[in-house]
């Protein structure tokens, strides 16, 4: 059947979707398109059910932490499936609920791949459209890693609809998919390994907080091995042999499951872009300040799917799928705002960071100050059994303005909204460091940081 619309959506997580609600709020036309579950990444397979695992896990950790301070030795422990149902119970409602809101709206969805015919054509099973304008937010999934065995690698989706924990698995790459899964599967009890091709894991992190949360990890039980590249993977009945490269030497792992944790890259390989006219490079669709493809004008493109210099990031997504909407209804006028903005790896504890590392600030000839300090002995660590925190904030001189923050501890993901806060909205140090904070929290050691 052909059909014509205003606007094609591709993709109905935080960027399509709130691309198609403000455009059929203003009356257009609008077709949304998904070859998956509606609802997108983060609400099915991604930050919000990882966020219900990473809550029990942080409970547990609690627990034993605080053994023998006042909490019995026997602390509570994971119930596997039962998690699995509870995480359930938040992702299963997903597609129906967002399949019913564009319903309700007027929007047309449609399911299946989608794939060009022209430079504003798109072709979904016997389905044909045609639209004024395509916008492109189909998302991300688990780089290629082109070595023997990769189709036994299980990916981050798989990992959230496990049934039951092996006793022991293996995580390919040293990102932070690897870590945060890494950390639930320790405290739910499995035997787990992280192996990392370089010496560096958590690249955008602060390398010296990294290296406390690979401590830290270490502690819990985790064998971190970097300079430790994956070479094959091969079935031995009813476990894996992984075969690596250390230092031009081989070694050999055996495991119950192998995680795929060693990247992600645009799903748009099977659009068929070129049929359009569209350019991309490995990072995803170019695009020009306001997120439109310079080679097709009539595509747009948001979130994991574009070539921006925002971090595959929710919320940044979101910023985006704004920004396109307002370009495609009022003119190119709105351009997305990346300063600023923060991200968490959710680890126990969680490690965070907001504007430039250290070494970028060097690189940009910035003078600044750097405040660093192990804050194990603080007394936000100290009361809840926290063995490894730290921070380090990076401090414009002559004009006090933060340049970056970076932190490893408890509560590091909320606090982190402050610095970020502070360089978007250009605030001073001492507008930090003079606030009166509700005592004790761990915001209060806001001031000690400055």
């Amino acid at each position: 059947m052909r059909q014509t619309f205003d606007l094609i959506v591709i993709g109905t997580g935080a960027a399509g979707a709130t691309v198609a609600f403000k455009c059929r709020s203003a009356g257009w036309k609008v077709a949304i398109i998904d070859s998956r579950p509606f609802g997108g990444t983060c609400a099915l397979r991604g930050c919000d059910p990882k966020k219900v695992f990473v809550g029990v896990a942080e409970l547990r950790d609690w627990s034993h932490r605080m053994s023998g301070k006042g909490i019995s030795l026997n602390g509570p422990e994971i119930d596997w499936p039962a998690l699995i149902r509870f995480k359930r119970s938040f992702t299963d409602p997903v597609p129906e609920n967002r399949e019913n809101g564009f319903s309700k709206a007027g929007i047309s969805s449609f399911h299946g791949r989608a794939r060009f015919l022209d430079r504003n054509t798109l072709q979904i099973g016997d389905d044909i459209l045609t639209a004024r304008h395509v916008v492109i937010a189909a998302g991300a999934m688990p780089a290629h890693l082109d070595i023997p065995g990769e189709q036994y690698l299980k990916t981050s989706e798989q990992f959230l609809e496990l049934e039951q924990l092996p006793a022991h698995i293996l995580f390919v790459g040293g990102g932070y998919i690897s870590f945060e899964f890494a950390h639930i599967a320790a405290q739910a009890g499995a035997r787990v390994q992280i192996l990392h091709r370089s010496a560096w894991p958590l690249q955008g992190f602060d390398p010296d907080l990294v290296d406390e949360l690979v401590s830290a990890s270490r502690d819990s039980g985790i064998d971190i091995q970097l300079n430790t590249a994956v070479k094959a993977i091969e079935q031995a009945g009813n476990h894996f042999i992984v075969t690596t490269a250390v230092n031009g030497a081989e070694q050999k792992f055996e495991t119950n499951m192998v995680v795929h944790g060693a990247g992600r890259v645009p799903e748009i390989d099977d659009l068929d872009l070129a049929t359009a006219g569209i350019e991309r490079d490995h990072k995803g669709i170019v695009v020009n300040e306001y997120l439109q493809s310079p080679s097709n004008p009539s595509v747009y493109a948001a979130g994991d799917a574009a070539s921006t210099a925002g971090m595959p990031l929710t919320p940044v997504a979101s910023m985006e799928g704004h920004a396109v909407a307002r370009n495609l209804l009022d003119g190119n006028q709105r351009k997305p705002n990346y300063l600023g903005i923060p991200t968490v790896v959710f680890t126990t504890p969680p490690l965070a960071s907001v504007g430039l590392l250290e070494q970028d600030a060097t690189r940009n000839g910035l003078k600044f100050r750097v405040n660093s300090q192990d804050t194990t002995s603080w007394y936000s660590s100290r009361r809840i059994g926290i063995k490894r925190s730290g921070f380090k904030v990076l401090i414009e001189e002559d004009s006090e303005r933060i340049l970056g923050a970076h932190l490893f501890g408890p509560k590091a993901e909320e606090i982190i909204n402050l610095f970020a806060l502070a360089i978007r909205s250009e605030l001073r140090a001492t507008d930090l460091r003079h606030m009166i904070y509700a005592y004790p929290t761990n915001s209060s050691d806001i001031p000690y940081m400055l």
